[in-house]
């Protein structure tokens, strides 16, 4: 059974750190693209991050960049998201997916499935 699991989340003082890990099972993750999602109470989806699969190039939404890493460990079947500096409008849940190809074109979740039940991120004093 193909599924993906979220954990990590927790809360955080503004300017604090969490990484998250996206862990899969029933596939092997190397072969997709693994995108890191995230909604807030009252706002829409938003893509946050994408690795691809053929270079594990990154790509980031423009509010992150400079504050969060994707990687991906392929042994142990799992694509990390490490946060810094975390700000209270990156408190949300966040989730992540996979979609098959090559190289992470966009954000915007088109494609994406086996979507994980998420990881609450908390941002506050």
């Amino acid at each position: 059974q193909v599924q993906l699991m979220e954990s990590g989340g927790g809360l955080v003082q503004p300017g604090g750190s969490l990484r998250l890990s996206c862990t899969g099972s029933g596939f092997n993750q190397g072969y997709w693209l693994i995108g890191w999602f995230r909604q807030a109470p009252g706002k829409e989806r938003e893509g946050v991050s994408c690795i691809s699969r053929s270079d594990s190039s990154a790509t980031y939404t423009d509010s992150v960049k400079g504050r969060f890493t994707i990687s991906r460990d392929i042994v142990k079947n799992t694509v990390y998201l490490q946060m810094n500096n975390l700000k209270p409008d990156d408190a949300a849940v966040y989730y992540c997916a996979r979609r098959f190809g090559e190289v992470c074109s966009d954000l915007t979740g088109a494609g994406f499935g086996s979507w994980g039940p998420g990881t609450q991120v908390t941002v506050s004093a």
